[in-house]
């Protein structure tokens, strides 16, 4: 039975709150003025009701038609003038909205770049799939719909109950006896929907993870025959996430039906009253009409806004998803960054697995613009150090002291779809095609790249030209060398490579390298020979550190990984320039 999911944190309400004022704070001019222009298209609208209790008792009075002109015509310009201050208004709220999710989406991505990678390997790729997608849109969708919904209902809530009481302060309080109905059905609603959203959120992440499992391993499931109990276990997610969306649906239903009955309290409450109020002649017919028509526009933004719950706390439990993503990302880190470009290493440790250490209190210093090679059988540890080193993993013990900015070049490289020159400026966007060619150059790229169908033009990765290996590695050194970092980390960038495309690698390497502080896991020892020092690693531990001619001619193991390197390419050793082989 597998192990459980540990999946990536959600933010407390308090961090979501905090993280949504550190986005808003920068926007407060332009929300000010928003909120300004939507408060005065508000007040110009509630103009209408007068207007219409005017005509009423122009009408109830029999006054001559002429005499209705003045308010028709003032209806007509109340009308136009708060239709162009509210779409003003609402122009700028979309803008501030869509400002903060551009904001939200770069910070997101940023911090979940920075995430180490152990950590996204034990939550699954499902719960960060889900994350980046489904909560990113339901946020998105929240901010473009609800956000200016919101802010007119609102506002028209609160004013619409000022006119009220300035008609007469009994007829609001009579449209106050529909808030106790309206706040037990709010606060019903968000006590039952706040956790029903969460689980939701968790359980479609959970289908997702299933769904990645099952299609990623597809011909694993074919061969052994295991369909049918892949089948079973999405299905069961499936129905799960369908369950809980199902007693959403619900849930809302229910909310909606208690709003129907504070609508019918309150209007028959405001009615009551101005049949009082007019029999006793407190007011005109036309002021219990203007009353009447306030309350009846409250069923519009009170339901509104009311309703809008639903949306709130469905990106409300979108929202905290990511900002725990964020939280998870900036916690604190054993590693320190440093002015200048030299790695320090101090009692390092490192355990996938608790109780299963697979690196025991490395020590290793690299000095600016030095340059050493890892080496050491399988499972040594090198490319759990290097990892360690280039911020892929956070160390368990210890501490990882390195320069702002250090780059990782592995054996496993991506090609992004599209166009060459696109992939390139990954590492530098504003690099001109004449800094693509000089990358491309210093790793002795540029040839092949001409020769292409297309140049730099030339779509590559899925579904476009296909790269050799080699040239992949290349393609990693050229970005390498366009990001120029103090600092760089090389996993076994030679070991997809053969003998003839490794010496051209190796020939790059040494290009991208130059003048940068280098650890290079080394899959062929020349690359160890021309460092400036070597470590050996054994079972999580450096054993031997030197230069490559003080380890060979102390004869412990760097000189036997040398021998058995040598022994199947004398060419090398007569050449002196010795590529051993460290496996991994």
């Amino acid at each position: 039975m597998s192990a459980p999911r540990e999946l990536l944190p959600t933010a407390t309400p308090a961090r979501t709150r905090a993280a949504v004022w550190r986005i808003l704070r920068p926007h407060r001019g332009p929300a000010t003025a928003a909120l300004g222009l939507l408060v005065v298209a508000t007040s110009v609208g509630l103009l209408t009701q007068p207007l219409l209790g005017w005509v009423v008792d122009l009408v109830a009075g029999r006054r001559p038609a002429a005499e209705l002109t003045t308010p028709v015509t003032l209806l007509v310009l109340v009308g136009a003038a708060q239709g162009v201050l509210t779409a003003y208004g609402l122009v700028l709220v979309s803008r501030l909205g869509e400002t903060a999710l551009a904001d939200l989406r770069e910070r997101f991505v940023e911090r979940v770049l920075a995430l180490p990678l152990e950590r996204v390997e034990r939550a699954g790729s499902g719960d960060l799939t889900a994350r980046v997608t489904r909560d990113v849109a339901q946020v998105a969708e929240a901010v473009r719909s609800a956000l200016p919904a919101l802010a007119r209902s609102l506002l028209s809530i609160g004013l619409t109950l000022v006119a009220m009481a300035l008609l007469d302060w009994r007829f609001l309080v009579a449209a106050l006896l529909a808030v106790p109905v309206q706040l037990h059905t709010a606060r019903w609603y968000v006590r039952n929907a706040v956790p029903l959203y969460a689980a939701q959120r968790v359980a479609t992440g959970e289908q997702q993870q299933h769904l990645l499992d099952a299609i990623g391993g597809a011909p694993t499931v074919r061969a052994y025959r295991a369909e049918a109990e892949h089948l079973d276990r999405v299905t069961r997610r499936s129905r799960a996430a369908v369950d809980l969306t199902m007693r959403g649906v619900r849930l809302v239903l229910r909310f909606y039906s208690r709003l129907h009955i504070a609508e019918y309290v309150g209007l028959a409450a405001v009615l009551a009253a101005g049949v009082w109020l007019v029999s006793d002649g407190a007011a005109s017919v036309g002021t219990a009409t203007a009353a009447a028509l306030y309350f009846h526009n409250l069923f519009g933004p009170v339901n509104t806004a009311l309703a809008l719950l639903d949306d709130a706390q469905s990106a409300n439990a979108s929202l905290s998803r990511l900002v725990g993503v964020a939280d998870e990302a900036t916690r604190e880190s054993a590693r320190i960054g440093r002015e200048h470009s030299g790695v320090t290493v101090r009692d390092l440790g490192h355990a996938y697995e608790p109780g299963r250490p697979v690196l025991h209190r490395v020590d290793l210093d690299i000095k600016p613009g030095e340059r050493v090679a890892l080496v050491g059988a399988s499972g040594a540890g090198k490319t759990t150090l290097a990892k360690l080193i280039a911020g892929i993993h956070e160390p368990t013990t210890g501490t990882v002291e390195v320069p702002a900015g250090i780059a990782m070049v592995t054996q496993e490289v991506h090609v992004f779809a599209g166009p060459l020159a696109d992939d390139l400026r990954l590492a530098r966007p504003r690099a001109t095609d004449d800094d693509l060619r000089a990358a491309l150059a210093t790793v002795d790229a540029l040839a092949w790249v001409e020769a292409l169908p297309d140049g730099l033009a030339t779509v590559v990765g899925e579904g476009g030209h296909r790269l050799t290996g080699a040239q992949r590695q290349q393609l990693a050194l050229a970005r390498l060398v366009l990001a120029d970092p103090p600092a760089a980390v090389l996993d076994e960038a030679t070991a997809e490579a053969g003998s003839s495309g490794a010496r051209v690698l190796e020939r790059a390497i040494e290009s991208a390298i130059d003048g940068r502080t280098a650890l290079i896991v080394a899959h062929r020892l020349t690359q160890a020979a021309s460092a400036d020092h070597v470590v050996v690693m054994e079972d999580g531990r450096v054993v031997e550190r030197g230069s490559h001619d003080d380890l060979r001619a102390a004869g412990g193991r760097y000189a036997t990984h040398w021998a058995a390197w040598t022994d199947h390419r004398p060419e090398d050793a007569e050449k002196g320039s010795p590529p051993a082989e460290a496996a991994r």
